[in-house]
């Protein structure tokens, strides 16, 4: 049986909200609704996601980029199966468009495989850097930089 606590559907929907995040490669409105006293976000790829089962949406890293793994201490418990356990990772891509690198993954309960958040990794090198990007309800969103040179140009001390 399925938990009505944080499956996507309409005929659940009590309001919708729109929330934006400051994060230089997704700029639109992600849709937010609140089913039953659990937010469901939806993706860019329409993948639900469970806010019941984080402690913070979307925190905010720095520039800790995470290609794989989870953030555990952000992980509340399942909200479908009330258990906090290790999470599995699933449906995971990895695709190269223009020299950009995306990763993608879903976090998912080891137990009843709910859906708990969808992880996007991104790697591109901008002229002499290394950009890397993360988007994650559950690990969170963070941005990092890194010169290719031995010696970052930013990082030098003037002579004078």
């Amino acid at each position: 049986m399925q938990s009505r606590n944080c499956l996507p559907s309409v005929r659940f929907l009590r309001r919708a909200i729109p929330v934006r995040h400051a994060v230089r490669f997704l700029r639109r409105a992600i849709p937010v609704r609140l089913i039953y006293g659990a937010y469901v976000v939806e993706n860019a790829s329409g993948i639900a996601m469970c806010g019941g089962c984080v402690q913070q949406e979307y925190p905010d890293r720095g520039s800790t980029c995470l290609e794989t793994g989870s953030f555990l201490l952000n992980y509340v418990s399942c909200a479908k199966c009330n258990t906090r356990d290790f999470m599995l990772i699933a449906n995971k891509t990895a695709d190269e468009e223009d020299g950009e690198e995306i990763i993608t993954y879903d976090h998912m309960c080891k137990n009843c495989h709910h859906v708990i958040a969808k992880h996007e990794y991104t790697f591109s090198v901008v002229d002499e850097y290394q950009e890397y990007t993360m988007l994650c309800m559950l690990c969170g969103r963070a941005e990092d930089s890194v010169s290719v040179l031995p010696d970052d140009p930013r990082q030098m001390a003037p002579l004078f």
